[in-house]
């Protein structure tokens, strides 16, 4: 089925939900006006219907290979690249001195999410070169920043981040790559780099790796890692691609899924490098371009959960079986629930990832702390509610198809395999929730009692309007925040851990509740209202179990003792 951006959820999410009106009225972004945002989404959406989508099953099929140590992509992707490039889509929110647009991060969100929809495989390299992007402006030396950065935001070369390795996944400060200074300025980098998504292409002139490493006075852990900047090819005098740097493509993964998409092991020998940040300071830098990458990811998650339901839908409206109305599965209420819960729980995640990115770009334009705190809270939330709802939306897709679903040809089960690892990358979403109940509670759960408040308001603004949607969202909001105040008084780690997937599940469930009665008070009488009813009365209520376990804290958990739960 062809894909169709889905133009109009956005702009009644811009208009009415998220308060894009904010964004706008800043002089950072005052430039962002509801008609030059309408155009650029139009143009992205096309360019996703017509470029990228009809590369998504072809990626799935023809797979990226090494050629005598040259990686080829899949049919196709060099055009779509192109196409991606040309349209300035990669540079969207880079900095207007070298080359950017300057848009907000809420209009590149949307943007990105789109190009999820329509080819997630692809759509991963224009993310990592922009997380890239991100990482140097706020870190590199101006020297570094006048040369990449013009040729990454044109598309002209790409890049990629090198974290993990083989015994270092999550536990980032056990890697052991080290860097040892040449004397001239640069580091000769050495080591082994596993799972980097677009590690290498043949449609970019240079690929930039980031590259944690440990120099030689390095003290172990965390606080030892310096980031460098190291390109596949060294610049020379001119700042054109030199001679190859010490750097190559061991071997490609088989994957699950998003098999259009290379996952490089990556091995340094003494390639040169470039410090990027301080000494040591490696993982403050290269958190800045992880966390844009946690909402890139959960935009993924949306994107895939979008094409999934559209392919969920165009197959129910199509497939004859039963007597029913229309004649089409489509009138069983067990499908309508499907499709019901699939379009339910895509506005909430989407809506929940722009709030995210609106909340950015106001702390960016503002310096407000509160709206930096508010962009925090919800990062790790947005993530993996997001990426959540890709998997569950693209399983459900996979269960409308019937036994359909479970043939390959009708590429229903594409959206589930190429989303299930973005609830692994960029952070596990165990590790977001941990996120959530830790470091962004250290404030005492300040950031969020301010969001439960504005929650709340809104519900009691509501009562006269819409009642039976208002009460049921006072009171979730109420018993989250009665949640919050217990997590936070709780001295031991474990305890909280224990609950914090479900506590993240609950609050996300509370923040889409909120999202959908701001849709619902815009259109009270139409279709956005029914959609927030079903919302509220079938996915809403799940907070309340959530809630339960995310106070049981850690007791039953470890009630097993290892021989116990290994017999």
């Amino acid at each position: 089925m062809p894909y169709r951006a889905p133009l109009s959820d956005y702009q009644f999410l811009l208009d009415h939900v998220i308060g894009f009106d904010q964004v706008a009225a800043t002089e950072r972004f005052s430039e962002a006006s509801a008609d030059v945002v309408s155009a650029i989404l139009s143009e992205a959406g096309k360019m996703c219907e017509e470029v990228m989508a009809p590369l998504q099953r072809p990626g799935d099929l023809d797979h990226p290979r090494l050629e005598n140590g040259v990686l080829r992509t899949s049919a196709g992707y060099p055009e779509g690249w192109k196409a991606i490039a040309e349209g300035g889509w990669i540079g969207m929110s880079g900095d207007p001195e070298y080359g950017g647009m300057g848009l907000p991060m809420t209009v590149t969100t949307a943007v990105n999410e789109m190009m999820s929809a329509a080819c997630l495989s692809l759509q991963l390299a224009p993310l990592m070169t922009q997380g890239q992007i991100e990482a140097l402006e706020h870190h590199a030396s101006d020297a570094i920043k006048e040369l990449y950065l013009p040729k990454m935001m044109a598309g002209e070369w790409s890049g990629t981040m090198n974290l993990t390795e083989p015994q270092a996944g999550s536990d980032v400060g056990a890697l052991s790559s080290k860097a040892e200074p040449n004397g001239d300025g640069t580091y000769a980098v050495t080591g082994q780099k596993i799972f980097i998504s677009w590690g290498d292409n043949d449609f970019t002139e240079n690929v930039c790796h980031l590259v944690l490493a440990r120099l030689p006075d390095g003290v172990p852990g965390t606080k030892g890692i310096s980031l460098f900047l190291v390109p596949k090819y060294i610049p020379d005098e001119n700042g054109k691609p030199g001679v190859a740097n010490d750097l190559k493509v061991v071997s490609l993964e088989e994957k699950m899924g998003l098999h259009g998409s290379p996952t490089c092991v990556m091995q340094y020998d003494g390639a040169k490098g470039w410090l990027v940040g301080q000494e040591h300071g490696g993982m403050a830098a290269m958190f800045t371009m992880m966390n844009n990458a946690r909402l890139g990811v959960g935009g993924q998650g949306v994107g895939a959960a979008e094409g999934a339901y559209q392919h969920a839908l165009a197959y129910a409206l199509e497939r004859k079986q039963g007597k029913t109305p229309s004649g089409t599965i489509i009138d069983h209420a067990d499908v309508r629930r499907m499709l019901m819960d699939m379009r339910a729980d895509v506005f909430a995640a989407r809506a929940i990832l722009l709030a995210n990115a609106a909340a950015i770009d106001m702390g960016t334009a503002t310096g407000d702390t509160d709206w930096a705190a508010r962009a925090a809270l919800l990062t790790p939330i947005c993530k993996a509610f997001g990426t959540q709802t890709g998997m569950r939306v693209s399983d459900t897709g996979v269960q409308v198809h019937g036994g359909m679903g479970f043939i390959e040809e009708t590429g229903a089960a594409q959206y589930y395999r190429d989303v299930r690892v973005t609830a692994i990358y960029e952070g596990t979403n165990g590790i977001q929730a941990m996120d959530l109940v830790g470091r962004k509670m250290m404030d005492g759960g300040e950031a969020a009692s301010r969001l439960l408040d504005e929650i709340e308001d809104q519900a009691e603004h509501a009562r006269a309007t819409l009642p039976d949607l208002a009460g049921p969202v006072w009171e979730a909001t109420e018993s989250l925040r009665e949640t919050t105040e217990w997590l936070v008084s709780q001295s031991d780690m474990t305890a909280r851990f224990a609950g914090a997937t479900a506590y993240l599940g609950a609050f996300a469930r509370v923040l889409g509740a909120h999202y959908h009665l701001s849709a619902a008070l815009a259109d009270p009488d139409g279709p956005r209202a029914k959609l927030a009813r079903y919302y509220v009365n079938a996915q809403l209520p799940e907070h309340a179990g959530l809630l339960a376990q995310a106070q049981k804290g850690a007791d039953d958990l470890y009630a097993l003792n290892i021989e116990e739960l290994a017999g």
